[in-house]
């Protein structure tokens, strides 16, 4: 089973001028968790909500400072500064991808490997759809169920 037969074709992108406000309105509306940076068709990163997130996180070094305490809310309050900032200023740039001819157990494993839940698909570095962990989980759930229904009444 190869990429190109379990993934989205229709995907939400994003340009680097795109303000995060919207970024983040549309992530939290969609239920998506990042989203493909692409600029004249072409892939150039990709921004996640961990990229918007972590830019008001503290740092361990913060964190385990003796010399005072952190005020966290104040730094939740940071978010309205975030949300006026474009991708270009969070996105990962030089964004892993996949082929859509590479077989999905091939992909999964990059995937796991970085962490990822999606990833971008793409033939050289021209978009052409997304694939997520849930993509490939269904396909083998159906692959299984098909191949379990047809041999019960084989």
């Amino acid at each position: 089973m190869l990429v190109e037969d379990i993934m989205t074709r229709s995907v939400k992108t994003v340009s680097p001028d795109t303000r995060i406000g919207d970024v983040v309105s549309a992530m939290c509306l969609y239920r998506i968790s990042g989203l493909p940076v692409v600029e004249d068709g072409i892939l150039i990163g990709m921004v996640a909500e961990k990229d918007v997130l972590q830019e008001m996180f503290p740092t361990i070094e913060d964190l385990m400072s003796q010399s005072g305490s952190i005020d966290l809310d104040a730094m939740m309050d940071g978010y309205k500064n975030i949300i006026k900032r474009s991708v270009r200023d969070l996105m990962s740039s030089k964004p892993v991808s996949v082929p859509p001819d590479m077989h999905v157990l091939k992909a999964s494993a990059i995937m796991v490997s970085h962490r990822f839940r999606r990833i971008p698909v793409a033939e050289g570095n021209k978009l052409v759809g997304m694939m997520s962990l849930g993509d490939v989980h269904k396909a083998i759930y159906q692959r299984n169920v098909d191949a379990a229904i047809k041999s019960t009444f084989a």
